[in-house]
């Protein structure tokens, strides 16, 4: 038997806006059930992330059936927001490549764009079954992926987040640890696991579901932002880049793409097959 459960679930149903911690989640082909389907736009098309907007952070969106989702932010008031009819397909840039949407109510432009200062819409992908594949690099035939910056899924372990945390606390920055998990957003956490075990995991099994692991997960400028307040440090990138540079990358956690969907639950065991 594996010491190694599912310690938390989350699912960040508007990208770069805090999320859910739900007890189970369906898996499918493209990710956690409900995570990354919507994104905001800039007037260009750009696709808006914490790395532009930190104060992303303080915003939220929550699951409300059949796809829709609630979001809240400070000084605004609780806005539910429909999935859209099928429409016209917008285009949206997410790191230089067009990903077809389709665009929300313009009550939501509206919101967005009063708690950001600048016009944005928000955006929604009907059909991450055909819209956008995983990277070709990394990718078999026919695996496709949410508005997530590239993989289906993210998967970190607590050991990990201690040994970083420790290595911070050795560093050039100590005061600004140790941090919290939410600084890397992942979609599962795993308990019981030693310290960067995962680097290895080629597929594992949690409930239901197999997933295939990918590569290191590179870390960037949003792992600097305090997702309580919006604030920025150097942390954790400056320590990432002494002790955790894999390739061109500041590597935590691992990228995964479902083999087998199912259903995934706080407190499954994470099995290691390959």
């Amino acid at each position: 038997m594996s010491n190694m459960h599912v310690q938390a679930l989350h699912i960040h149903p508007v990208k770069s806006v805090a999320g859910a911690a739900p007890d189970e989640v369906a898996v499918e082909p493209w990710g956690l059930s409900g995570d990354r389907r919507w994104a905001l736009i800039d007037p260009e098309g750009t696709v808006i992330t914490q790395r532009r907007h930190p104060r992303l952070a303080l915003a939220a969106a929550r699951p409300a059936g059949g796809g829709r989702i609630v979001v809240t932010a400070p000084g605004m008031a609780e806005l539910f927001v429909e999935v859209p009819e099928p429409g016209p397909l917008e285009p949206a840039m997410l790191f230089g490549k067009k990903v077809e949407t389709v665009t929300a109510a313009t009550t939501a432009a509206d919101w967005f764009s009063t708690y950001l200062g600048e016009p944005v819409r928000l955006v929604h992908m009907d059909d991450p079954a055909v819209r956008r594949p995983v990277d070709p690099d990394y990718a078999l035939p026919g695996e496709t992926v949410s508005l997530a910056d590239g993989y289906p899924l993210l998967i970190t372990t607590l050991a990990s987040l201690d040994a970083l945390n420790a290595l911070i606390a050795q560093g050039d920055h100590p005061v600004e640890g140790p941090l919290p998990m939410n600084r890397f957003r992942p979609n599962v956490v795993v308990s019981g696991a030693e310290a960067w075990a995962e680097d290895h995991w080629l597929r594992i099994a949690i409930g239901d579901a197999v997933f295939r692991g990918v590569r290191e997960c590179g870390r960037c400028v949003v792992t600097t932002t305090d997702q309580e307040t919006a604030e920025r440090g150097k942390e954790p990138l400056k320590t990432l880049a002494r002790h955790r540079r894999i390739g061109k990358s500041l590597a935590f956690g691992r990228m995964l793409v479902p083999v087998r969907v199912g259903t995934v639950r706080v407190g499954d065991e994470v099995r290691v097959l390959l």
